[in-house]
């Protein structure tokens, strides 16, 4: 119902003006659609099995992130070169310090301590430390293009890394290594219910096309309320593209966190660190292409202050990820790490 009520919204709203009770209808349908677009997603990845459940996950996701950045993009013909930086550098933290750090800390705290498959994490993290370096650090260091940008040869070159990575990274985990991403035990993955049918899975495909038409309209559509209510607190345009990534990542999360509630702390790195790959490696190749052929300026390189908060996501990712055990100290850490990202987001 939430799609169909999405569509009704944004076929009215060229009628009305977006602010005020409009604007909170309009929010207020998408994420509910956001919500309904995960959840078909999860039927269709129920229906094809784990790993590649999780990976249908982090694809959906991903297709709403990139469609919700392009979008602005077009729209917008100045002022939005650092929007895509912003929203994947949002995403990574989100996902590596305020996912799994909350993942960590509510398992541990309710089963004391959660083991997972420590050559599944291992490369997913290496996979994810190449990817953010070469996109979001190099920029601010290569001379042929003055930094934060990339000149037209060096953007190609890092979109075809990036697909290459990722692409990489999926063939290990779904077909030459997938017992890595499984369960250690059979008993650390809840019972499922039977599968659904294939054509409950065809339907759940047609209303999550459906739904990313629409959650993507809509975004578009409140994407100047959103702004304006940013500046009128006098934060950074950064809070834009944090506020992005929460929205797409928010059903996700929640996934997330109820499967290490359910002691299921494979399936949450999955699905974590799945969307934090999946969030570099497809929106970098697709804004860089939109990039190049509409002639709008790509902003990648990250602040000094951004640079430091990523190396300390990623060094303290490897301790925690390195011993295949974890317990509420490592999701502490992870969380206070996140909490200073939005801190320093909100007062640069």
């Amino acid at each position: 119902a939430w799609p169909a009520a999405a569509w009704l919204v944004l076929l009215l709203t060229p009628f009305l003006q977006i602010r005020g009770f409009v604007a909170a209808i309009a929010g207020a349908a998408l994420i509910a659609t956001v919500f309904a677009a995960v959840y078909h997603a999860e039927v269709v990845a129920h229906r094809t099995g784990e790993p590649f459940g999780t990976l249908v996950l982090a694809v959906a996701v991903t297709v709403i992130e990139v469609a919700l950045i392009v979008s602005v993009m077009i729209a917008v013909p100045t002022g939005k070169a650092a929007l895509a930086r912003d929203t994947v550098f949002a995403a990574v933290m989100i996902v590596c310090n305020g996912i799994v750090g909350l993942c960590l800390l509510w398992g541990g705290a309710r089963h004391r301590e959660q083991g997972f498959q420590v050559h599944g994490a291992g490369a997913a993290l290496a996979v994810l430390a190449a990817l953010t370096i070469l996109t979001l650090i190099l920029p601010n260091v290569a001379t042929t293009a003055p930094g934060p940008y990339f000149s037209t040869s060096q953007l190609v070159f890092a979109g075809i890394v990036s697909l290459l990575l990722y692409g990489s990274f999926v063939f290990v985990q779904t077909v030459r290594h997938r017992d890595y991403f499984l369960p250690m035990k059979a008993g650390d993955d809840e019972a499922h219910a039977a599968a659904p049918s294939n054509s409950t899975a065809l339907v759940s495909a047609g209303i999550l096309l459906a739904s990313l038409v629409a959650i993507v309209g809509l975004a578009k559509t409140l994407t100047p309320t959103v702004e304006i209510g940013v500046a009128s607190f006098g934060a950074s345009e950064a809070v834009v593209g944090i506020v992005i990534a929460t929205l797409v990542l928010l059903p996700e999360g929640l996934a997330a966190v109820r499967a290490a509630q359910a002691n299921r702390l494979q399936t949450s790195l999955n699905l974590a660190l799945g969307s934090a790959l999946a969030s570099i490696g497809l929106t970098i190749p697709t804004v860089g292409a939109v990039s190049i052929v509409l002639q709008k300026p790509l902003e990648l390189g990250l602040s000094s202050k951004d640079q430091v908060l990523l190396a300390l996501t990623l060094i303290v990712g490897v301790v925690t990820l390195g011993t295949g055990r974890t317990t509420v100290l490592q999701g502490i850490v992870h969380l206070v790490i996140f909490a200073a990202f939005l801190f320093f987001a909100l007062v640069p």
